[in-house]
């Protein structure tokens, strides 16, 4: 299975070679054989097409979007802070780090979390 990295256009949002290094979630190195993605901060079905992104780890991704609608995002949770603020991945953060930096697992729907098409 392959690495998940979008690049392209998002790439030139990032400044600094740490920025694309580190996951703006967890705080750990992104090493090259790790699988990752780009976040739209705000998402693109709220109107965040051409607004930031922050590469994350594949599962630090999955881990957002398994807990959080398009709505709640772009409401409460469209910055890094106000991600690593949040409980629920405050705990999936403190869980993550005990990890190795290219670690990854199948992430679920959390419980009470209704399908996006629903």
């Amino acid at each position: 299975m392959g690495r998940q990295h979008h690049v392209g256009r998002h790439a030139e949002a990032h400044s600094a070679d740490d920025d694309l290094t580190r996951c703006a979630l967890c705080g750990r190195s992104i090493p090259p054989q790790a699988r990752s993605s780009f976040h739209h901060l705000t998402p693109k079905l709220k109107g965040g097409t051409h607004r930031g992104t922050v590469r994350l780890h594949q599962i630090c991704h999955s881990a957002i979007h398994a807990r959080y609608t398009e709505a709640e995002i772009a409401r409460r949770l469209a910055d890094p802070a106000a991600l690593r603020d949040d409980p629920d991945l405050a705990r999936f953060v403190a869980w993550v780090r005990t990890k190795p930096d290219d670690f990854h697992a199948p992430t679920r729907r959390a419980r009470g979390r209704t399908a996006k098409w629903k």
